[in-house]
């Protein structure tokens, strides 16, 4: 406490930092940001920014920044993603800003922040080209929790060649994430082929009955190979999962 008191009497850390320090999260006027959330959890704490004007996004992200050397906002639509751009370069000029606006994630670091490195993989494998958004918000997480990832894109159920082709690869990372709408076969397909910790990843195509996600959900959780399921379009929540047993295989290796 008294060196954090002590760098805010020097002006070499903000008011916001030094609370967010002492008390485990920054005050905003759009809300509390948790600041300590990677010391806690062991994954960066994300932004989300449905239901948030793209000044409430801005200020959180730049709060982000300012505390934990880095901004990671999601589901962002076009205004948000430049909001935060221009609120993080205007706060730190040297900070990097990536945009991807087919997943909706804004990342942010800031000039002197150096991104994490696990001695782990994660393989992210998306059954369609319409599955990609949300599997792309899994990569971006995983990537952020600072593992290497790899993605496969395309290899759905209904030509089974696709899949088997890239078999070899896939059974190369510790964990895989792998998202699919419609039916949702293919995680347990994928789940029935490699010795990793499987996530399936339900995403809302499709139409008619079982539907935005319905029947995807239902087959993994019904699955009868053995693996994990998250939430319906949950692509932060696997990216993270995905991440926290990347950051045990690393440490398991560091051993």
């Amino acid at each position: 406490m008294r060196e954090t008191l002590a760098a805010l009497e020097a002006g070499e850390i903000g008011v916001e930092e030094a609370e967010s320090r002492l008390a485990g999260y920054a005050t905003t006027d759009a809300g509390r940001f948790d600041a300590a959330r990677e010391r806690r959890r062991g994954i960066p704490e994300a932004i989300l920014a449905e239901g948030k004007t793209p000044a409430e996004v801005a200020a959180l992200a730049t709060t982000a920044v300012e505390t934990t050397g880095r901004a990671l906002v999601t589901r962002a639509d076009e205004a948000t993603a430049a909001a935060v751009a221009s609120a993080v370069g205007d706060g730190d000029p040297g900070a990097t800003v990536d945009r991807d606006d087919r997943t909706g994630t804004v990342v942010a670091h800031a000039a002197d922040f150096e991104p994490p490195s696990l001695d782990a993989a994660v393989a992210v494998v998306a059954a369609g080209t319409a599955d990609a958004p949300v599997a792309g918000e899994a990569a971006v997480v995983a990537r952020e929790v600072g593992a290497a990832v790899d993605r496969v894109d395309d290899v759905g159920v209904a030509n089974l060649d696709r899949i088997l082709d890239q078999v070899d690869r896939i059974r190369e990372a510790d964990v895989v994430v792998v998202a699919a709408g419609r039916e949702g076969a293919l995680p347990t397909v994928v789940a029935g082929l490699v010795d990793a910790p499987v996530i399936a990843l339900p995403v809302s195509t499709g139409y008619g009955v079982g539907g935005e996600g319905i029947a995807a959900l239902s087959g993994a959780l019904q699955s009868c190979s053995v693996l994990t399921t998250v939430n319906v379009d949950a692509g932060f929540v696997a990216g993270a999962q995905a991440g926290l047993i990347a950051r045990a295989v690393d440490a398991a290796r560091a051993e």
